[in-house]
């Protein structure tokens, strides 16, 4: 592939191993691209106890759902309601979550090559880090209900 890159175009080869050979360029990139990195983790590590539960969720899910002895009272209904539920917002979290963990990590390496090509691409990895924010932020707010929602517990008849 090196030789392909010479043989179609000598200067541009001889430029791209120029500005990737300068190891301030590439301090330059790690440097910029350390504090996403380091948001990257932190999402998945909230991904982490979100799948977490959404795992204790959907085992607890399966064993109400299997069919038992005698017949499914009122409480049992409203449990698997109320887990159901819980279920849909964890989903969303992770989902969310996700997004925000693929944008990060899109700007990772958006970051790592701005130290590399001319265009000033300042707004469009600012744009990034707002749209990553804007999916984590939703995330942790369907986290968050989910949460509220397990603190409640399930409705019962007297409530």
């Amino acid at each position: 592939m090196i030789a392909n890159l010479i043989a179609a175009d000598p200067t541009l080869a001889l430029e791209i191993i120029e500005r990737t050979a300068s190891t301030p360029r590439v301090r330059q990139a790690l440097e910029l691209s350390l504090a996403p990195a380091f948001l990257l983790v932190g999402i998945g590590s909230i991904m982490n106890v979100m799948m977490a539960r959404l795992t204790w969720l959907a085992g607890r899910i399966e064993r109400l759902a299997e069919p038992t002895e005698g017949a499914c009272n009122i409480s049992h209904a409203n449990e698997l309601a109320w887990l159901r539920r819980r279920r849909k917002l964890a989903r969303l979290a992770i989902k969310f979550s996700t997004g925000a963990a693929v944008v990060i990590s899109f700007e990772i390496a958006v970051l790592f090559l701005s130290a590399y090509i001319e265009p000033r691409i300042g707004t469009f990895v600012a744009v990034l880090w707002i749209v990553t924010i804007s999916l984590l932020i939703t995330g942790l707010i369907y986290f968050l209900r989910e949460t509220l929602l397990a603190a409640d517990g399930p409705k019962t008849d007297g409530a």
